[in-house]
């Protein structure tokens, strides 16, 4: 997003002067951190050490893949500031290689998919993501089938065709503000994003999918008050991201976007939640809660390891099978569970009025 994109309001002027200063100082803590979790944490390379081969105990009891996010674009029409998974690629697998890995995982011990992007609506108007929906829920029969989208490309057709399939759909908001959206890049031009969020909500109770919202707290909307608004929009959860650094993608050189002067510190995203306690549907994740407890497939369904403060690929589960990619995914079960990943994700459970 460029400067000239910017209105010039005083606060906002004040904010840009503050994010300056967030982005010294958070590239310094990106580094120092980086160093410190590559040479003092206990490794856990499913490679032995000794002959370099892949040690078959740690495969055999690789980690059950029960919730799996598949990113199977990284094309998006946002150009959000943070965003920590760009797009590097346009690459997406054929329709059947797809259900191929899906099934491969659901044969694994799946039983929730969450499909994101990039923005997962774009590729084929959204066709291509309402066949994996449908094969998912029809024919792999999982319990709980997600989306994350920023919104923008969703048309009620597609409920229509797919909603049946959709457990749940969470749409990305940071701001209910919208020239803060503008700012952020949470935005396509001059769409107003907030009237597709209220439009989608609708949709979503006509249709029966449960209603959800992201959100990622940053230097431009940390000192919002958004509960009167989430309030009203009612969703089944609202999930609290702090921003994310991760290398390769929203920092460092060969990244496509300069997340720095979007990052927060611990406090202020503290002090953030601390404002919303009132909120019964808000789910937290600082970034040591995210970083690790989320399995992530990219568009060649190969599992990322951010324990390095990037994202290093496994081999596809498509070439060497779940059990062995997944060894390479450093997941982090404990903390999958104690920032609540495992939830009521079933909109058959859920005994929501519509």
């Amino acid at each position: 997003m460029q400067l000239s994109s910017i209105v010039a309001s005083p606060k906002q002027l004040l904010q840009l002067c503050i994010s300056t200063l967030h982005c010294l100082l958070a590239s310094v803590f990106s580094k120092v951190s980086s160093w410190t979790a590559g040479t003092c944490k206990e490794s856990t390379s499913p490679v032995s050490p000794v002959d370099g081969k892949l040690d078959q105990n740690k495969v055999q009891n690789a980690t059950t893949p029960t919730s799996v996010n598949y990113h199977f674009t990284r094309k998006c029409n946002y150009k959000c500031g943070f965003c920590f998974h760009t797009a590097k690629t346009s690459f997406v697998l054929p329709l059947e290689e797809a259900k191929r890995g899906l099934k491969l995982l659901k044969e694994s011990g799946m039983e929730k998919i969450n499909f994101s992007g990039g923005e997962p609506f774009l590729h084929d108007k959204g066709e291509f993501l309402g066949k994996l929906v449908q094969f998912c829920k029809q024919d792999l029969q999982l319990p709980s089938v997600s989306i994350v989208s920023n919104g923008s490309m969703i048309k009620e057709k597609w409920f229509q065709k797919y909603g049946d399939y959709l457990d749940i759909l969470a749409i990305s908001c940071d701001s209910f503000d919208e020239e803060t959206n503008q700012l952020i890049g949470r935005a396509q031009g001059r769409k107003s994003h907030l009237d597709n969020l209220y439009k989608i909500r609708n949709w979503c109770q006509q249709y029966k999918v449960a209603f959800k919202i992201n959100s990622v707290i940053n230097t431009f909307n940390v000192d919002e008050d958004m509960t009167e608004s989430i309030t009203q929009l009612s969703p089944v959860r609202w999930k609290v991201f702090q921003c994310l650094l991760i290398d390769g993608e929203n920092a460092g050189e060969k990244a496509l976007r300069e997340a720095e002067r979007f990052v927060i510190s611990d406090q202020l995203f503290q002090e953030f939640l601390d404002r919303h306690s009132s909120v019964s549907c808000l789910v937290p994740e600082s970034n040591e809660k995210m970083r690790n407890s989320y399995l992530i497939l990219d568009e060649y369904m190969r599992f990322l390891d951010c324990r390095e403060g990037r994202k290093d690929p496994s081999k596809s589960v498509l070439d060497v099978g779940v059990k062995e990619a997944i060894c390479f995914s450093g997941f982090d079960e404990k903390m999958f569970l104690k920032r609540g990943g495992k939830y009521v994700w079933s909109k058959a459970d859920m005994k929501l009025e519509w």
